[in-house]
């Protein structure tokens, strides 16, 4: 179930431009299955109209302290009491300053004081031009914030409102979002593991313009970065070139050929709780790239390949727990059976090559080391790998929080 279903999340939106954007984040929040409660500055509604996020939201927009309250509700306190999360965004340095100072004039800082010492995830999405962001007195109140626990989420590079070049853009909703995913996922079932992922299809070269590669597009191992950071692991993503939207709060690492996927599984799953190879690994690369482009001409070609190394029998990780996939066309079990023994896995993910590839959807048979086998039906990626994500952290031993 994705981690925002029936969350309570507090969108605070004070007076910048940046305001009409927590509009589409908090329309993506609903989207997500989140219970959205917004709170507004005074100056936010110079910006915005309150009636615009209570059309997305369904909700009731508070904008001052000495609202109506019914007698179901405890005042003032009543969102920092049932809130799942707090995101301030965009955050100006205002805002920021008067939260950083503790003060609590207005509904938000009076939200904000009540819900810190709760400790419900607090997070600052910063939004300014960039000599006020890099002014040393909003540094130190960010670094305030951070030091009390509050999770910053920095500004992007990009063009102001005032016309120029710098950091101080809010943060895109998905970014935003990620970053509260991660937060409520502390404590979750792969809380304190760290995850190495690996996604996409690999690339060959032929000469500078031509490359083999396959019709993988890493839509589910991308699926299982996100499910893994949705459950509360560190998460590494080695990523093949796709045109997939990047998974936010994951570090990526790019590679490209299967010997450049070799080394960067080397250096990284090293120690890892647990390796998953996702990635659509060419069994073959040519045996000499051209440097440069190859002309045509009336006659055949013929290009000789040579073998790709197996990186998962190849690379040595003790401790790991390693989850291989198998993506079959005939012999679908005897295959992923053989994978299983030959390259010394935990678990091997079945599916079928011609359904899976490039499809949003996929059905799965899993096959563990001692024997068991279990079918997942037909679903999206990302539900399935959730259902992986779940499966692998059971095979770990728990952390606490």
């Amino acid at each position: 179930m994705p981690i925002l279903n029936d969350k309570r999340i507090v969108l605070g939106v004070t007076g910048g431009i940046a305001a009409y954007k927590a509009a589409d984040l908090a329309s993506k929040l609903v989207q997500a299955g989140a219970r959205v409660d917004v709170i507004m500055t005074s100056s936010a509604t110079e910006f915005v109209g309150p009636i615009t996020f209570e059309a997305l939201t369904k909700r009731r927009v508070h904008t001052g302290v000495f609202e109506g309250w019914s007698e179901a509700e405890k005042g003032h306190i009543s969102l920092a009491e049932e809130a799942d999360a707090i995101v301030v965004a965009p955050a100006t340095a205002n805002s920021i300053a008067r939260l950083a100072l503790g003060l609590a004039d207005d509904m938000l800082t009076v939200t904000h004081l009540a819900a810190a010492p709760r400790g419900t995830p607090i997070l600052i999405a910063p939004a300014m031009e960039h000599h006020m962001y890099l002014n040393p007195v909003t540094q130190q109140h960010l670094e305030a914030l951070r030091g009390r626990g509050a999770i910053i989420i920095e500004p992007e590079q990009g063009r102001l409102a005032s016309g120029a070049i710098g950091v101080g853009r809010l943060a895109g909703a998905e970014r935003i979002i990620a970053s509260i995913e991660q937060a409520l996922a502390r404590g979750g079932p792969l809380w304190r593991k760290r995850v190495v992922v690996a996604a996409g299809a690999t690339v060959e070269a032929i000469d500078p313009i031509r490359v083999l590669t396959n019709r993988s597009t890493g839509r589910m191992g991308y699926a299982l970065a996100r499910a893994a950071l949705q459950a509360g692991a560190d998460v590494t993503l080695i990523s093949t070139p796709t045109a997939l939207a990047p998974v936010h709060g994951a570090t990526i690492v790019p590679v490209e050929s299967a010997l450049d996927l070799l080394a960067a599984v080397r250096d990284h799953a090293t120690g890892a709780d647990a390796l998953i190879m996702a990635a659509a690994v060419a069994d073959y690369r040519p045996a000499q790239a051209a440097t440069d482009k190859i002309k045509k001409t009336d006659d055949d070609m013929t290009i000789q390949l040579t073998r790709n190394p197996d990186i998962l029998a190849t690379v040595a990780t003790p401790g790991t727990l390693r989850i291989g996939f198998a993506a079959e066309t005939t012999d679908h079990e005897r295959y992923a059976l053989d994978k299983l023994a030959r390259k010394n896995l935990d678990v091997i993910v079945l599916n079928d090559a011609r359904a899976a590839m490039g499809a949003e959807t996929n059905s799965v048979t899993l096959f563990y080391r001692d024997g068991r086998v279990e079918s997942l039906d037909q679903a999206e990626k990302l539900r399935i790998a959730e259902q992986i994500v779940e499966r692998i952290a059971g095979l770990l031993p728990a952390e606490t929080p």
